[in-house]
């Protein structure tokens, strides 16, 4: 059965990440997966070898090689009670099927091993390197988000500090073939059911971009889903967060790259202007 997937560390955006991760769980009635990845700190390691003598040199060696081994232990003891912790939130906040796993390795290599068994991956904005008392306000992006949106073909969810139930959504409809494809994966999912749509368009004022945004509206409308249609003008990315902050929208939901002025912002530096100036979560479709 495939999992919902947690990407968590020590950083203050771990809890919102478990907090967001155990409503996707139960919205999907699907198992909980907390995972967590140990990689190797290679921060502390120089090149003595040149720079003292033989007897020395192995004997501080051996302390170099003492000193790792100590670090790795207390790594993975440190990460046993995060994931331990993580359990409890999780259950807190109504996990039911909950399963920990912590693995040696980079994390984007190791999500991307995950893939098959993964329904959903929820990450935070910002990992351990960029801790920040309130996440929200800080918009550096972590050091693996880009590659795992990059690469990975499962849904993910961005989690950008304090984790609110979603009451609304907005949906960045655009018309392109990925945005067609994202639609027809939440407008069948249960993720999102019951939950007010509202499907935003930004430019494109031509006959048949309007009629595609229709089209979908109505997709959805035969799902169920309450819609409301928006056509916005101006640059994308200033129109979706002023409209967003305006209805108090919850959660934004985007295809990922597509093939019009949306993708410009999954795309090198426009990904992490996108994912960086959001103080909402965005659930990424490919």
């Amino acid at each position: 059965m495939s999992h919902i997937v947690a990407c968590i560390d020590g950083s203050a955006i771990a809890t919102s990440v478990c907090q967001a991760a155990a409503w996707v769980s139960q919205r999907l009635q699907a198992p909980l997966r907390l995972l967590h990845v140990l990689e190797r700190d290679t921060s502390h390691q120089d090149n003595l070898s040149g720079s003292i003598g033989l007897g020395a040199r192995e004997h501080l060696l051996r302390q170099l090689t003492e000193l790792d081994e100590q670090r790795a232990r207390l790594a993975l003891e440190h990460g046993k009670h995060i994931l331990a912790d993580a359990e409890q939130l999780v259950a807190e906040h109504g996990a039911e099927q909950i399963e920990t796993l912590q693995r040696h390795g980079g994390v984007v290599e190791t999500l991307l091993e995950q893939q098959a068994d993964t329904r959903v991956l929820v990450m935070g904005r910002q990992g351990e390197a960029h801790d920040t008392l309130n996440p929200t306000l800080d918009h550096t992006l972590g050091s693996h988000l880009e590659a795992v949106v990059r690469g990975c073909d499962s849904p993910l969810l961005v989690t950008v500090g304090e984790f609110k139930t979603p009451e609304r959504f907005m949906v960045a409809f655009d018309g392109s073939d990925t945005a067609q494809k994202a639609l027809d994966a939440y407008s069948q999912s249960p993720l999102l059911k019951d939950l007010p749509c509202h499907l935003v368009m930004v430019g494109h004022d031509d006959d048949a971009h309007q009629q595609q945004l229709q089209s979908a509206a109505q997709q959805l409308r035969e799902q169920g889903f309450d819609v409301t249609v928006a056509h916005l003008h101006g640059e994308v990315q200033p129109a979706l967060a002023q409209y967003q902050q305006e209805h108090s929208i919850d959660l934004m939901v985007m295809g990922a790259y597509g093939h019009s002025r949306i993708r410009q912002f999954f795309v090198g530096s426009h990904t992490r202007k996108m994912v960086s100036q959001s103080d909402i979560p965005l659930l990424l479709l490919r």
